[in-house]
């Protein structure tokens, strides 16, 4: 079976210490310039280079791997001035197949450092752009990532890799949507400004919440922040006698004990009729009495729980995920079809050539021993010994790109090849 010669060089959050990825990243400006320079070395067909902040990798399509792969490592060692010795344990490389299966995964989020996230498909949607507006890329490597964007695609709608929350802010949103089912014009009020706590607000607002109160012990805190949320500012004094007001309670404070205590929240509860609120105590130590949990519609959730949430949320996703690899075992296996299928165009096109030759040499041949014919009588002689090599061939055309799929397509190509004196 042919091989299309793609290979891929990276370092990853994985492989590689951050204080390395740093100094290995490349900037938007670094990568056209880099890419161009890679474009002018005659064993490099078409590249393209992916750098975030968990991840550089180069895909190139190359006229020989293994020298392919050294020369890129090399690249990347002089281009970042960082000896390839010390390099050379941090790199991972794929060629073919392995390459393709690794783009699939990378654009799917299944080789992120946390699964199913979302924002690695876009990073390398740009990656791509920025290599096809520099010509960088060609039919190979432009087809390549166009299918890894449609396989991205079948991975988020056919599993749910993406679907449950797998950091601390989003389970709490999870939670909060099971307890109110639509959080549309429900409100939450933050007690203490903690990065968690504003991620988490920010998650709800982005689902519906409308109302945001915001309480710290330093008022001008609690002033940006609501400001941030376009939300209101409560002095710190003033949360307890607006606790009723709050659906949703999310506390971070460095309290030393309980701020928030069993009978203040039975008094919240009485003023809002009974209806349910929902605590979120991200501190350590606890703001929240665990008393709390035993009142009535009062649901309360503290880091444990919350992190319990997350890796149960983190085992769904990797039993997702194995689907996932379903779906992109089978679309390399289509992509490498089409790399294969690629070969049998030229041999297609020279056993055309050949046939048409003879065919052009047999009837001026003949015609030149007919000058009786009249011009119409050579056009039908004409018409019909091209239908004839047309239908002679069509059976073999159709076989040979059907068969140049399978594993035994070398073979085919070899026969044709043969048995036409196409190498001659």
């Amino acid at each position: 079976m042919a091989e299309p010669n793609l290979v891929m060089v990276g370092v990853n959050h994985r492989t590689t210490p951050v204080e390395i990825r740093e100094r290995l990243a490349f900037t938007r400006g670094k990568i056209e310039s880099s890419l161009e320079k890679l474009v002018g070395y005659p064993e490099i067909v078409e590249n393209l280079i992916l750098s975030t902040c968990n991840r550089v990798e180069i895909y190139a399509r190359v006229s020989n791997c293994d020298a392919g792969i050294n020369l890129l490592k090399q690249f990347v060692s002089e281009y970042h001035n960082l000896p390839l010795s010390e390099l050379n344990k941090f790199f991972y490389c794929y060629r073919d197949e392995q390459a393709v299966e690794h783009l699939f995964r990378v654009s799917s989020s299944l080789d992120s450092m946390v699964l199913g996230e979302a924002q690695i498909l876009g990073q390398v949607k740009d990656a791509y752009s920025t290599a096809r507006a520099l010509r960088s890329t060609g039919m190979v490597l432009n087809q390549l990532f166009e299918k890894a964007f449609s396989v991205a695609k079948r991975v988020r709608e056919e599993t749910g890799i993406a679907e449950r929350g797998v950091s601390i802010s989003s389970a709490a949103v999870e939670l909060a949507r099971k307890i109110f089912e639509d959080l549309e014009n429900h409100s939450v009020m933050l007690v203490g400004t903690g990065e968690m706590a504003e991620l988490a607000a920010k998650h709800l607002i982005s689902y519906g919440v409308k109302t945001v109160y915001v309480a710290s012990r330093t008022y001008e805190r609690a002033v940006k922040l609501a400001t941030d949320l376009n939300g209101c500012a409560l002095g710190f004094d003033q949360f307890e006698e607006e606790l009723h007001r709050a659906d949703i309670v999310i506390t971070s404070t460095a309290a030393p004990t309980f701020i928030i205590k069993q009978a203040m929240v039975e008094r919240a509860i009485q003023q809002r009729k009974n209806k349910p609120i929902f605590f979120i105590d991200i501190a350590v130590p606890r703001d929240i009495e665990p008393g709390v949990n035993d009142l009535e519609n009062v649901y309360l959730y503290d880091i444990d729980d919350l992190e319990g949430v997350v890796n149960a949320n983190i085992k769904e996703r990797e039993k997702e995920a194995e689907s996932a690899m379903e779906i992109i075992t089978s679309e390399v296996k289509k992509f490498n079809n089409w790399v294969v299928a690629l070969d049998a165009v030229p041999t297609i096109v020279e056993m055309r050539n050949r046939a048409e030759n003879i065919r052009r040499r047999e009837m001026e041949k003949t015609l030149r021993k007919m000058p009786h014919l009249s011009r119409e009588d050579q056009s039908a002689i004409e018409r019909m010994t091209s239908t004839i090599i047309n239908k002679i061939l069509h059976k073999p055309t159709v076989n040979l790109k059907k068969q140049t799929q399978s594993q035994e397509g070398h073979v085919y190509l070899k026969a044709i090849r043969h048995l036409f004196h196409l190498d001659d």
